[in-house]
């Protein structure tokens, strides 16, 4: 039996030793290139720099093997995020960044992200089109968002490492890559502006209903309209003039799903009828 290279503890050798910086550094020397089905009280070496001695402690076996029962060892999901460096991928993550709550929920984030890439689609749009300096549509992709400003400022490390981006870089790929569609369906989105400006709010102004309790989580007040509308044939003098009813409709915009501070909508069936509108105009 050797002297372990740990002061004060008995090892038995099982190889060579040799110097290999460890994975984790600190007194633990957790997967520090030694046999991680083997315990040992303190890594296979003290120190930072964790020596591959693959020391095993000379222990009762039962206790000896109860000890190995609780070594742990990080699992696959606790794997650093990679680097992100699609443009188009940070493009999408930046503005849905931006446009969702300081909440950093990835429902959210991602519901956000799967608007903006069917807005896209159905408008035969490229992303960098809809989300650029001349786009309207989210207004964070161009008016100085300091969320959006912020994700662009980062490294691709600090994205990263930094727990709400990193989401929105996911919810990016969610929406890219057609993965689950957190808004269920929605074209639009609205934040804590329909609470703070509600009497004047666009939507509100054209009727909201909310298809679910839950997606009220302003605690606003569902409004109403009563619209009429009716096909345009010629008159006597040529000129358009009302002819039969086309469809009436009392809301506009229904909710889908709501997700941290955001709250998303669609048109409703008697309003696409009623007007004839696309569902993403």
């Amino acid at each position: 039996m050797a002297t372990s290279k740990i002061p004060g503890i008995w090892h038995h050798e099982a190889s060579v030793f040799s110097p290999i910086p460890a994975r984790t550094p600190g007194i633990w020397g957790i997967l520090d290139q030694g046999d991680i089905t083997v315990w040992t009280l303190a890594g296979d070496s003290g120190g930072p720099v964790g020596f591959e001695d693959h020391g095993m402690c000379l222990l009762g076996g039962g206790y000896g093997q109860a000890l190995q029962a609780q070594k742990t060892i990080p699992s696959a999901g606790d794997a650093p995020v990679a680097e992100e460096k699609d443009e188009e991928v940070l493009l999408l993550a930046a503005v849905a960044y931006g446009e969702s709550s300081a909440k950093d929920v990835y429902e959210e984030m991602a519901g956000i992200a799967s608007v903006l890439v069917r807005q896209s689609d159905d408008r035969d749009q490229e992303l960098e089109t809809l989300l650029g300096p001349k786009g309207t549509f989210a207004f964070a992709a161009s008016d100085g968002n300091p969320r959006t400003a912020a994700f662009r400022k980062a490294s691709p490390h600090a994205r990263a490492i930094d727990s709400g981006m990193a989401l929105a870089i996911k919810a990016a790929h969610n929406a890219i890559d057609d993965g689950k569609d957190y808004s269920n369906g929605a074209y639009f989105w609205d934040g804590a502006d329909i609470k703070t400006n509600y009497a004047n709010h666009a939507k509100v102004k054209l009727g909201i209903k909310f298809t679910d309790p839950k997606h009220n989580i302003y605690n606003i007040k569902e409004s109403s309209v009563d619209i009429t509308t009716h096909w345009q044939v010629p008159g006597k003098d040529g000129k358009l003039v009302d002819g039969k009813v086309r469809g009436s409709y009392t809301y506009v915009y229904e909710s889908t799903a709501a997700w941290g501070g955001t709250i998303f909508w669609r048109y409703s069936e008697a309003y696409l009828k009623a007007t004839g509108s696309a569902e993403y105009r």
